[in-house]
């Protein structure tokens, strides 16, 4: 937990909210905490690459310009939501801009410590599910592929799926590759072949 909270000194914070009560309390808190912070309002069209947590007033007045703001992200970013009240368009907002975690008003300081925490592990978690949901994407691709070429050799030469396989697989190690760059090539290759003999 200790260094959940030391790494949070080394995060860059926004806070787009009217200067107001909650505002202030909300930017003495993440002073104590060690963050470096800026505060911006009206809602800004842009939101720079220099922040890695934004803490966004979510009004119905402003709804336009935060999806216009949370939308023009450069690299990811975690997102806090500061919620005034839980009407149901406010709450689908706090959805639409990916919020990480919300905040009730009025800000107190015991609070905002535990919603950034909470903030950051949810954002962390997310990213490394997405990577694994891209590799394990990849993976698949890459089997339907070594599939779809082991099945245009048996049919081209007679052969069995196994023997398909271990001709790919051959190839591979000849030519110091991947037996998914070897199908990849044996798909091309008879796409090139059927097109040539539609002209």
């Amino acid at each position: 937990m200790h260094e959940l909270i030391r790494d949070l000194r080394d995060q860059n914070v926004l806070l787009v909210h009217p200067r107001d009560r909650s505002a202030d309390e909300f930017l003495q808190q993440v002073k104590r905490i060690g963050c470096s912070f800026e505060h911006t309002w009206p809602v800004p069209s842009t939101l720079p690459n220099k922040f890695d947590i934004v803490f966004v007033d979510v009004t119905d007045q402003s709804a336009s310009a935060l999806k216009i703001f949370m939308g023009k992200r450069e690299k990811p970013i975690t997102s806090i939501g500061i919620l005034g009240y839980e009407n149901p368009s406010v709450l689908e907002m706090t959805f639409e801009i990916g919020a990480h975690a919300v905040l009730m008003k009025p800000v107190r300081a015991a609070g905002v410590l535990s919603s950034m925490l909470m903030a950051r592990r949810f954002h962390s978690e997310q990213l490394r599910f997405g990577k694994e949901l891209t590799k394990l994407r990849e993976k698949l691709d890459n089997v339907q592929k070594v599939n779809d070429a082991k099945f245009i050799l048996m049919r081209h030469r007679g052969i069995t799926e196994r023997e398909a396989y271990e001709l790919i697989r051959k190839q591979a190690m000849s030519k110091r590759t991947t037996t998914t760059e070897i199908a990849h090539s044996v798909i091309n290759a008879e796409s090139i072949l059927s097109n040539m003999g539609d002209s």
